[in-house]
């Protein structure tokens, strides 16, 4: 679902017809994504076709956990809807229990999180490559160019007498 179509028709097809939409409010500060909670548990329970009592129990086992108004009302974004098509299709389909659909939730949002910070520590890497070859090109660059590399003596065999003077 894309962030643009998230708002569009969210009382079309439900009981009773189209509701009158809220407005957003006016102002570059309010942007839609996939994580704004928007749907209420009866449209989330519609668009994801199950049960709301099902969502209250997804909810307390963890596996799908909704934003809260101040009211304490739930409160789902087009993300919790796709997560919930998920554990639906993992528990009918693939015949996982609701442990397991947990656990395998746990690990993806873990792999996420350990991408993230794999990117963040490369991208930190590649700064500070280029810092280093910054610094290095500077150095290179203060070399007094008149000075001659030292070379010591080449060590030869002839015999030397020494005497002392008196």
């Amino acid at each position: 679902m894309s962030p643009d179509s998230i708002g569009v028709g969210l009382g079309e097809g439900l009981p009773g017809g189209p509701r009158p939409r809220r407005t957003a409010p006016p102002g570059p500060s309010y942007t839609l994504t996939e994580d704004t909670p928007v749907y209420v548990i009866s449209v989330a329970a519609e668009l994801s076709g199950l049960h709301p009592q099902t969502l209250r129990q997804y909810d307390r086992l963890g596996l799908v956990c909704p934003d809260r108004t101040a009211g304490r009302g739930r409160r789902y974004s087009a993300r919790d809807i796709q997560q919930l098509r998920e554990v639906q299709r993992l528990s009918q389909d693939e015949g996982i229990n609701l442990a397991g659909i947990k656990r395998i939730i746990e690990l993806e949002n873990q792999v996420a999180a350990l991408q993230s910070r794999i990117a963040e520590l490369a991208t930190s890497l590649e700064g500070a490559a280029s810092t280093l070859q910054a610094r290095e090109a500077a150095v290179h660059a203060s070399y007094r160019r008149d000075l001659v590399p030292y070379q010591p003596a080449q060590q030869s065999s002839a015999l030397v007498v020494w005497r002392p003077r008196r």
